[in-house]
This record gives C-alpha cells, sequence and structure tokens, in this order.
C-alpha cells in the first residue's frame, strides 16, 4: 500500500537530519585536524633532510674507508 500526499515517513527526516549533522560534525573535524596534520608533515619533512644528510655522510665514509682497505 502506497501512501498518496500527507507528512514524509519519519525516517526520511531523520536520515536528512543525520546527513546534515555528519556534514557538520565531518567540518568541525576536517577544522580541528588540519593544523595538527601541516605541523606534523613539517616536523617530518625536517626529519627527513636530516636522515637524508645522514645518510649522505654514512655513505661518504663507507666509501673513503672501503677505498683505505683495497689500496
Amino acid at each position: 500500500m502506497h501512501r498518496k500526499g500527507g507528512c514524509q515517513p519519519p525516517f526520511k527526516t531523520a536520515r536528512w537530519s543525520f546527513l546534515l549533522i555528519g556534514m557538520f560534525y565531518g567540518k568541525q573535524r576536517y577544522d580541528y585536524l588540519k593544523p595538527r596534520a601541516e605541523e606534523e608533515r613539517r616536523v617530518e619533512e625536517a626529519e627527513k633532510k636530516i636522515r637524508e644528510e645522514q645518510e649522505k655522510i654514512a655513505k661518504a665514509l663507507a666509501e673513503a674507508s672501503e677505498d683505505t682497505i683495497l689500496k
């Protein structure tokens, strides 16, 4: 049986309400987490530069010691 006219069933109203509440919550959560993620990326980039520099030094030392062993 289908109803014609009248009010919407409460399921559709609840569905739309929860959709809007979810969108609002998601926006708040995104705004909260975005600065933290940017800070993490900045720290990770700084650590990566340090790590690459250390690897470069280790490689240079390994090549230097390899040269002295072979000669």
